[in-house]
């Protein structure tokens, strides 16, 4: 079935998926995605949502979003009625998924009946998420890297400098980040930085000490920044944590 969504033709079912991905469409349900293989790339709302086997993602109810594929991606949806469960948020958000939560995802397309056991560990870690999704590096050379921008978020170095200082290749070093975490390098040192400003902006400082202290080069930078990735700018959220 086909409707009209702000302007947007859209599909209310899931009859239309391609090898590529599934176009613009809305569900009447709540849609939790996770992906222990490969990658999927949901964009909704002028933001786009990588997600792999550490980040799984919230639809909820009434949102709508289009989403790609990877080649060889498995991919697990799960629906939850929106009349019986109610989520934390009314947003897309993004869930860092741990190996004790991956397992239990897994262990559930086994099952003949499912139970709500991950609509409550999902809308739980959520509801409590303050910081945006990271997954880490597994390759010697990226986790050195991710390890001194987590002492040392302000590190002008450029992918480029950090090659030269590990006598490897920038492309290389970008592959890996990309490969192991489902991020390019610069997103991921940007989310880096701004959950290091999420302490920083509780704890009182300004916001423009906060952006210098976490490496950006520009105020403004840092709040357009944090804006998109938060929804708001860094001066409401100190303000909401205060």
């Amino acid at each position: 079935m086909i409707e009209e969504a702000a302007g947007v033709e859209t599909l209310v079912d899931d009859e239309f998926i391609a090898d590529w991905g599934h176009p613009p469409h809305v569900h009447t349900y709540h849609q939790f995605l996770f992906v222990p293989l490969g990658w999927i790339t949901v964009t909704a709302q002028g933001q786009e949502y990588r997600l792999s086997a550490s980040v799984a993602l919230w639809i909820p109810a009434g949102i709508v979003h289009s989403s790609r594929f990877g080649e060889d991606s498995m991919i697990v949806s799960e629906a939850f009625d929106a009349d019986r469960y109610r989520l934390p948020y009314t947003e897309m958000t993004s869930v860092n998924v741990t190996d004790a939560q991956r397992r239990l995802l897994l262990s559930r397309t086994r099952r003949s009946v499912l139970s709500d056991d991950a609509f409550a560990f999902a809308s739980l870690s959520a509801a409590t998420r303050a910081s945006l999704p990271l997954p880490q590096p597994s390759s010697p050379l990226a986790v050195t890297v991710a390890r001194e921008l987590g002492r040392r978020p302000d590190d002008p170095r450029t992918v480029t400098e950090w090659a030269l200082s590990l006598h490897t290749s920038s492309t290389s070093l970008r592959r890996a980040f990309r490969a192991e975490t489902g991020l390019a390098f610069s997103e991921w040192r940007t989310r880096l930085r701004l959950n290091h400003s999420l302490d920083l902006l509780q704890r009182g400082h300004l916001v423009g000490a906060v952006a210098a202290m976490v490496g950006f080069s520009s105020v403004n930078g840092y709040i357009m920044a944090f804006r998109r990735h938060f929804g708001q700018t860094p001066g409401a959220y100190a303000k909401r944590s205060a």
